[in-house]
């Protein structure tokens, strides 16, 4: 697994000290962007299904990810729990990358957490002088359209309907580099 340099940042622009979220309180600690781990994986689920509690990807599906492109797999860690992941996947060819999944907790959303997880992509995808980043996205998740079309993607193929099977509708989204 190819080991990437960490990048620590605070988790949101305002001062470090206890900030409440819904009626749960933390202490704010600073992120770090870096690899997965395989003692991830558990905590890896959890954001997963805190992510997308209506389809989150069983655990089997994430060891194999993990076992299968573990060192294109970023994680957001506080040092105690995962906040936020992106998987992304290039094809043999190097010419396509697709951003396979971002997900960030509920209490973290809103922080700028999901583009810094892309920008870091992206950053890594032009250094490897992948042409093309593809990715798909429920037409209905209007923040995360906002968010990828703010990084220049665009929808000009627009809705393929049953792209996930009868009635999981999809935007396909591109992105030139």
């Amino acid at each position: 697994m190819t080991a990437f340099p960490e990048e620590r940042f605070p988790s949101h622009g305002g001062p470090t000290g206890p900030a409440l979220f819904g009626d749960r309180a933390f202490v704010d600690r600073p992120l770090t962007m870096r690899g997965v781990a395989e003692a991830d994986l558990p905590e890896l689920v959890r954001v997963d299904e805190e992510a997308f509690p209506d389809d989150p990807y069983p655990y089997f599906v994430l060891r194999q990810l993990f076992d299968l492109h573990g060192d294109r797999l970023l994680v957001l860690d506080d040092g105690e729990r995962l906040h936020g992941y992106v998987l992304f996947v290039t094809t043999q060819d190097g010419y396509r990358s697709w951003i396979v999944s971002l997900g960030v907790t509920r209490d973290q959303r809103g922080r700028g957490l999901g583009r810094r997880l892309m920008l870091e992509v992206l950053r890594r995808l032009r250094a490897e002088s992948v042409r093309e980043v593809r990715l798909t996205v429920e037409p209905a998740n209007a923040a995360a359209i906002m968010l990828y079309r703010s990084l220049g993607f665009s929808s000009d193929e627009g809705v393929r309907k049953d792209y996930f099977g009868a009635g999981e509708d999809r935007l396909i989204m591109t992105l030139g580099l």
